[in-house]
């Protein structure tokens, strides 16, 4: 996107770029997001925190690195192996990046294990659980069942693949765990050595043969295997992996087995599309996403000890040039299974209870949500509140005879969608259907071809995304004839259409039939559908075309009214934060002495305290028993406020390469409202961890304070807010599964 230089230095001043954009100026966006997992994982390391719960978050980062080498570290190689010596807002290169992510992760790794072996093991053993890590701990009794669980349950489903001149090295698969031996042998089996005729040596020759095998720990059965005990208090659990290794003898008779570990490799999982020659853009992800398998291996964990011979032929196999790649693991390879453990029967006492959303004041069970909108706008903030009424806008819409039209734009949804159900009755009943399913969303790409399928095959128009770009906005659109004319009802939100994950993040979204942004919202499905490009809008501010713009314009609208000595302050809630010319602007404002207040809950590549730079800005970043996953801006403009609530971040990707929409809060007592949730969320000290100007986070120091946890308070303000026979609040809530996203 070119950038408007004359826009940009409309007050007269220098490009900001030659003031702010120096590289010591900057965090570099991998570190950033590498601290920020450090950030969960210190939930695991709370002592106040329940223990399954603070298993819970061990999990959540394991999955979150694993997410990051995937797709983060492996675009970096590809960097590297294309020569590539750009360097990034920070002044590294892909090399340099890759070295410093290597420490700083493996730092995070030993971090990880460490406080599950000296701290939550042992916790454990104090509630009678047990995960046993070595066979020699279960009584004789526990080995025997074990051993019967292996031939009964395990040793059908194996397939041990030995490795030799006519056997190659297997495709091992991404993320999956397997079990690498050395099998000994001597001459005259299937594995002794051949002379130059082929024919087997004889076996008096005693020569012995060593070969490798391998074989996957099969990831259909659950890894968590209880084990019966006497005493009825305990819960005893041994892992399908040393299930398997104690008894990989068993996998290969007549030949010893000389040592056996478990090892697991990450591939190369992001890849690229030529949108513009792909004949069928639907056919050619379907055939990328097959290549994920054979992507190149970018890390390889291998459990600590190894034997260096195994380790040697694993790094040959699997092509691991750089011992930087490979992880050494004290423990369990790949901590996910942890998440198995927070369902645990009978230790309630050991999480939170589970969190009910409260149901929305303005629309109450069996209410016409037509005519709850027509009052006026409604604002949701989920999982505080119900995701109900946005099912129930597409529901209602789907079986009303007024309704003619639903469009809408979907990201991520859920395993078994209500709104797809709904999407799809509207078409069998006779409505236009328009519904944009993005397939280019990382991860989901099989499960949005699967919904994309369904939604055709019902009746409804389905559109594959916009070429070059990934439609992110979340607005839904219903046109219904009525005594007064044609009524365009809009809901725009922050997150997804997904009602599962809309009960772990946090989320705010408004319902509205405001003609303005009725009108707005027709031109985007207009946009999305066809060729046209408004040339301005009522309400809405979107990417990739004009969003950039009219955030800078906010910003330095702020800056412009500080050096006139009127009052000026922004404050910003958002995920991701790394947008060059964003930060410079922001720069440029705390210079003027603009006071800027930023929530960022994951990456931040602006530096606070720098000396005549960012004396006046002040980041925190908040992890909770929620995901923060709500953009919020606000801008003070003298008095005059404005917010504005959306789907993007403050990263280039957001405003430059996908369709984003952010919105204005216009109605005066949901700004009210809005304005409440940043209040709160900025004076928490409990869950809160502030930026330093050394580039590291710490939580406040709560002595002698009020202790304010934010998502607590919302969970309160939200019952309140019901009448008492329908408020469902307890007095916690949960931790959630996912805090990665999009």
């Amino acid at each position: 996107m070119e950038k408007e230089m004359d826009y940009r230095n409309e007050d007269g001043g220098p490009d900001s770029t030659e003031i702010y954009g120096d590289p010591e100026y900057f965090e570099n966006r991998e570190l950033s997001w590498i601290k920020f997992n450090r950030r969960v994982l210190n939930e695991a390391r709370d002592k106040s925190i329940p223990l399954l719960e603070r298993l819970k978050f061990i999990s959540i980062t394991s999955s979150n690195l694993d997410e990051f080498f995937m797709v983060r570290v492996a675009s970096l190689k590809d960097m590297q192996h294309a020569g590539v010596k750009k360097a990034d807002i920070a002044g590294m290169n892909a090399t340099k990046q890759l070295e410093l992510i290597n420490k700083d992760a493996k730092d995070l790794v030993s971090m990880q294990y460490s406080t599950y072996n000296r701290s939550l093991l042992p916790l454990l053993n104090q509630e009678h659980i047990y995960i046993i890590d070595a066979y020699e701990k279960l009584t004789e009794e526990q080995a025997e069942f074990v051993d019967m669980y292996f031939e009964n349950e395990v040793y059908p489903v194996l397939t041990p693949m030995a490795v030799d001149s006519g056997r190659p090295f297997p495709l091992i698969r991404n993320k999956s765990l397997n079990i690498a031996a050395i099998i000994e042998s001597k001459g005259g089996g299937l594995l002794g050595h051949k002379d130059k005729e082929g024919k087997h040596k004889k076996e008096n020759q005693e020569e012995i043969q060593r070969e490798f095998a391998t074989v996957q720990v099969p990831s259909g059965m659950a890894r968590l295997v209880p084990v019966p005990s006497k005493d009825p208090q305990e819960k005893v659990f041994i892992l399908l992996e040393q299930v398997i290794e104690k008894n990989i003898q068993k996998l290969f008779s007549n030949y010893k087995v000389v040592c056996a570990y478990p090892y697991r490799i990450m591939r190369d999982a992001d890849f690229s599309i030529d949108e513009d020659t792909a004949p069928d853009l639907l056919a050619e992800i379907q055939k990328q996403l097959k290549k994920r398998q054979w992507g190149e291996v970018i890390r390889l964990e291998v459990e600590d000890g190894i034997d260096k011979k195994l380790l040697a032929f694993l790094r040959e196999e699997l092509h691991v040039e750089n011992k930087q790649d490979i992880f050494y693991i004290n423990g369990p390879i790949d901590f996910t299974f942890l998440m198995k453990m927070y369902g645990l029967e009978g230790s309630d006492h050991l999480r939170y209870p589970a969190h009910v959303p409260q149901l929305v004041p303005e629309i109450m069970p069996g209410e016409n949500i037509f005519e709850a909108i027509q009052k006026g706008d409604i604002l949701l903030h989920h999982p505080y509140q119900s995701f109900g009424p946005v099912i129930e806008l597409i529901r209602q819409a789907a079986n009303d005879a007024q309704v003619l039209a639903i469009k809408m734009t979907l990201y991520r949804v859920s395993g078994n969608s209500p709104i797809i159900a709904s999407l799809a009755q509207a078409a069998e009943n006779g409505k236009q259907v328009s519904v944009l399913v993005e397939l280019k969303a990382r991860f989901d790409e099989e499960n949005n071809i699967v919904w994309a399928k369904k939604l055709e095959k019902a009746g409804c128009h389905v559109i594959y995304g916009i070429v070059g770009l990934k439609t992110h906005s979340k607005i839904a659109l219903v046109v219904r004839r009525e005594e007064a004319g044609i009524r365009r009802y809009v809901h725009l939100g922050t997150g997804n259409y997904n009602d599962s994950t809309a009960k772990l993040y946090t989320d705010c979204g408004i319902l509205t039939c405001a003609e303005a942004i009725g009108e707005d919202a027709t031109a985007v499905f207009n946009m999305l559908s066809g060729y046209s490009e408004p040339l301005s809008w009522n309400e809405l501010a979107v990417a990739p075309l004009w969003l950039r713009k009219k955030f800078l314009k906010l910003i330095r609208r702020e800056t412009k009214n500080a050096r006139e000595g009127k009052t000026a302050f922004i404050r910003a809630k958002m995920n991701s934060l790394c947008d060059q010319e964003l930060i410079e602007a922001l720069y440029e404002a705390s210079h003027a002495g603009v006071q800027i207040q930023l929530l960022v809950r994951g990456i931040c590549c602006l530096r606070t305290g720098i000396k005549d730079i960012s004396e006046h800005i002040h980041v925190r970043s908040i992890v909770g028993n929620f995901l923060e996953h709500s953009r919020i801006f606000h801008f003070c403009n003298d008095g005059y406020e404005e917010v504005y609530m959306g789907s993007a971040d403050w990263m280039p990707r957001n405003l430059d390469r996908r369709v984003e929409i952010v919105f204005p809060v216009l109605d005066e007592e949901l700004k009210k409202k809005v304005l409440h949730i940043l209040d709160v969320e900025f004076e928490d000290n409990m869950k809160a961890h502030v930026l330093q100007t050394d580039g590291n986070y710490e939580k406040i120091d709560k002595r002698g304070k009020v202790l304010i946890n934010s998502q607590e308070i919302f969970c309160k303000e939200a019952a309140l807010a019901l009448p008492k026979e329908e408020n469902t609040y307890q007095d916690r809530v949960f931790v959630p599964a996912e805090p990665m996203e999009e």
